[in-house]
C-alpha cells in the first residue's frame, strides 16, 4: 500500500512528539524519543545482522531448553511489538498516521524496549482510513522483518502471521479497556479491518463474552501459539488455543474484568 504523509515537516515533528507522548502515557511502559537510529538499534530496511545476532544468541544462551523454534518466535515478537502499538494507538487515540519505516529499536538483553521515531509528515484522516494506512504499513514491515529473522532462525509465514493478528487483536482488546465508549461492536468491526489491511484475516478474531454482571468485554481467539510453555509447561498464557476452551475463557474473563475494575 502506498504511502501518503499530509503534514508539513515542521507540523511532523510537533506530531511525532505527541504520538510518542501519548504512547508513554497511556501505555505506562513505551519508551521512545523523536529522531534517527542510534548505532546498533533495529531499523527496518537496514543492516540489521548484528543486532539480531545479538539478540538471538542472548536467547539461545538464555532459553537453550526451549529450543530453535521459540528462539524464532521471540526473535519475530520481539520486533513488531512497539510498531504494532505505535499503529494502534495513532490510528485510534492520536489521529494521525506517522512512518512506522521511521522507527528504530533498541535490544536490552533478550527484549527489544525503547525506540525512536523519525520526525516527519503524517497523515491525518478517519480512523477506517488510518487503519489501512498503518496495517498496510504492518504488512509491508512484517515482510522485511520475516525475512530477517529467518536469517538466523527458521520461522514459517503461517505462525508469523498469526502471531501478528494476536498482536494486533490484544492491542484492541486493549483499547476496548481504555475507550469505554466505544460499543463492542464498532471495536470488532475495527478489529476485522486491521487484520484485513495487514493481510492477517482468517488468523484470529475478538469474541464477545457475556459477564454475570452484565457487561459485555471482549476477548481474543487466537489460532497462533507463543510457545512460552516452552519455558514452563505447566503454565500456559490466559489465551492459549493449547488449553481446555473453558479455561481459556474463563481466564481471559477474569483478567478482562480486573483491568476494567
Amino acid at each position: 500500500m502506498a504511502r501518503s504523509f499530509l503534514f508539513p515537516q515542521d507540523t511532523g515533528d510537533a506530531a511525532t512528539t505527541r504520538l510518542i507522548a501519548t504512547a508513554a502515557q497511556l501505555t505506562g511502559f513505551m519508551k521512545g524519543e523523536p529522531g534517527g537510529p542510534r548505532e546498533g538499534w533495529y531499523q527496518p530496511g537496514a543492516d540489521n545482522s548484528a543486532m539480531l545476532g545479538q539478540l538471538h544468541q542472548a536467547l539461545a544462551s538464555t532459553y537453550p531448553q526451549a529450543g530453535p523454534a521459540f528462539h524464532a518466535v521471540r526473535l519475530w515478537t520481539n520486533l513488531l511489538w512497539q510498531p504494532a502499538y505505535l499503529a494502534v494507538i495513532a490510528a485510534h487515540l492520536h489521529g494521525a498516521m506517522p512512518d512506522l519505516f521511521g522507527i528504530s529499536q533498541q535490544r536490552r538483553g533478550i527484549y527489544v524496549d525503547g525506540y525512536r521515531l523519525k520526525p516527519g509528515a503524517q497523515a491525518p484522516g478517519s480512523t477506517e482510513a488510518l487503519i489501512e494506512l498503518g496495517g498496510g504499513q504492518l504488512k509491508a514491515m512484517a515482510g522485511v522483518m520475516l525475512e530477517e529473522v529467518n536469517g538466523f532462525a527458521k520461522l514459517r509465514p503461517l505462525p508469523a502471521r498469526r502471531l501478528l493478528a494476536d498482536r494486533m487483536l490484544s492491542l484492541m482488546v486493549w483499547l476496548s479497556q481504555r475507550r469505554h465508549d466505544l460499543p463492542v461492536d464498532t471495536i470488532e468491526a475495527w478489529s476485522e479491518q486491521w487484520l484485513e489491511a495487514a493481510g492477517l484475516s482468517g488468523q484470529g478474531r475478538l469474541e464477545p463474552i457475556d459477564t454475570a454482571n452484565g457487561r459485555r468485554l471482549l476477548i481474543v481467539r487466537r489460532k497462533g501459539c507463543c510457545l512460552d510453555y516452552l519455558i514452563d509447561p505447566d503454565r500456559y498464557c490466559a489465551s492459549c488455543p493449547k488449553q481446555d476452551e473453558a479455561v481459556r475463557v474463563a481466564r481471559q474473563t477474569a483478567n478482562a474484568m480486573a483491568e476494567l475494575g
